[in-house]
Parts: structure tokens; sequence; C-alpha cells
């Protein structure tokens, strides 16, 4: 129960990767605040989980790109729990376009989600662990796109890279406050957002041919990495991204 009482916001956390994080810190004995702009009749059930494994949850609906609402998961975290100790930046959307097709909407909707909400959670949560003395942690989700590029996806790969640069120049200077800040960058996972393309038994073949563990990952994978991050254990750990793809960037880079 390495995260035992510890409040921890984690967007995004209704489905797929969130999920998981979410069900992790549980098993880990967490109070975690879920904030997710999609909450659906699923979310009584993972809520129902998180009791099962010993954990604490409430859900919060959150549109990422708005700091009102993530000023709204913090302070949810606070009339709640009384304290934050972790602040999960997991909640992304696909943005396929190329550069030379892609419409200022595509690229500000892409940019908006997945750089600029990252960036907002990090300072709110910078600045209630300053509040609270020092210490916590931030952990952002980008992809093995932040430096893998993926033609016809520009907007996603700009703002997967972006995220990546946050966390470097972020953890260098919340250092002093205690405060660790690490990026987690997962390869091809199964989840809601990935089913259409995993439904095809043709992708799913040529992706576990092009990764050295021969398998698509699971949320749950990446929620034990993350809660690990989160916890004392990864207490030397910051200004770093963490890659899970089971090697599939550099069996391609090699390629």
């Amino acid at each position: 129960m390495e995260l035992n009482q510890r409040v921890i916001v984690v967007t995004g956390g209704n489905a797929g990767i969130g999920a998981g994080i979410v069900r992790a810190c549980a098993r880990q004995g967490a109070r975690i605040v879920i904030g997710d702009n999609l909450l659906d009749d699923t979310t009584e059930g993972l809520l129902a989980e998180v009791d099962e494994l010993g954990g604490e949850a409430v859900a919060v609906r959150c549109d990422v790109s708005r700091r009102d609402d993530q000023e709204n998961l913090l302070a949810t975290a606070i009339e709640t729990w009384h304290r934050l100790d972790g602040w999960v930046s997991n909640a992304g959307i696909a943005g396929p376009g190329t550069l030379l097709e892609m419409t200022d909407d595509d690229l500000d909707r892409v940019l908006a989600v997945n750089l600029r909400g990252p960036v907002i959670g990090a300072q709110l949560a910078a600045r209630r662990f300053i509040e609270q003395g020092g210490g916590g942690v931030i952990i952002t989700t980008s992809s093995v796109h932040e430096d893998w590029p993926m033609p016809d996806n520009t907007p996603y790969c700009i703002a997967k890279g972006g995220v990546r640069m946050l966390t470097r120049n972020a953890a260098l200077e919340l250092g002093p406050h205690g405060i660790r800040m690490i990026n987690v960058a997962p390869g091809a996972i199964r989840t809601r957002l990935n089913e259409p393309w995993l439904a095809d038994p043709g992708n799913v073949e040529r992706a576990n041919a092009t990764i050295p563990l021969g398998r698509v990952g699971e949320p749950d994978e990446i929620g034990e990495l993350v809660a690990f991050l989160l916890s004392d254990r990864a207490s030397y750990l910051t200004a770093t991204t963490v890659t899970a793809d089971a090697g599939l960037s550099q069996y391609n880079h090699e390629a």
C-alpha cells in the first residue's frame, strides 16, 4: 500500500490507460480524483472497482483544455481529502492530419488537449505542492511519437514532443521544491482509442511482428508503471521520460 491515502488526480481516467492508472493506484490504497470529459455508463463500474481494490475515488467531468475545469479537479481533491500528493496528466485525443492538409481547427484542438492540458495541470499541481511545503509528483503521458515521427499525424506528434520538453524543463524549475516530474511514453496499447485499428487482425499481426516482445500492451501495465513512479520507490527519478513500448521504437529505428 505504497500510495496509502495519498491523493492523486488522474485526467482521462475513465478508460484506457487512464483507467489502468486508476486501478493501479487503487491497489496501493490511493484516494483518486478521476477527471474525464467522457464520463459514461462505465464510470460507476470503475468507481466500484476502485473501492473493491482498496482505494477511494470520485469522478468529475473535465475538459483539460479549460483551466477552470482543471481548477475544479484540484478543488475537489482539496475539499474531499484536504491535500494533493500526485497529479497525472493523462487525457489525450487522436489528431490525424498532415502538415499540408491540417486545418487550424485540427491543430488547435489537438494542442489544446494534448499539450495545453498538461501545462495547465502541471502549473496547478506545482503551485499546490509548494503551498503545502514542497514535495509531490507530476506525471505526464506522452507517446513514443514524442520522438518517433508518424506521418499523417503531425498535430499529435507536435503535441507529444511538447509534453516531453514540458516535463524536462519544468522538472528543473520544480526540483528545488522537492517536486518530481516524470513523463511516460507508451507504445502500442490496447485502449478504446485504438479499438478500431486493433479490430483488424492484420493490423495486430503486423504490430506484433515489429514489437520485440511480440504483443500489444495492456492499460494496466502502464498503470502499474505510473503507480511506481508516484511512489517513494522512484524518489530519485525526475526530468526524464520512461518509455514503455516493449522495444517498439528501438526496433523501428534500427529497421
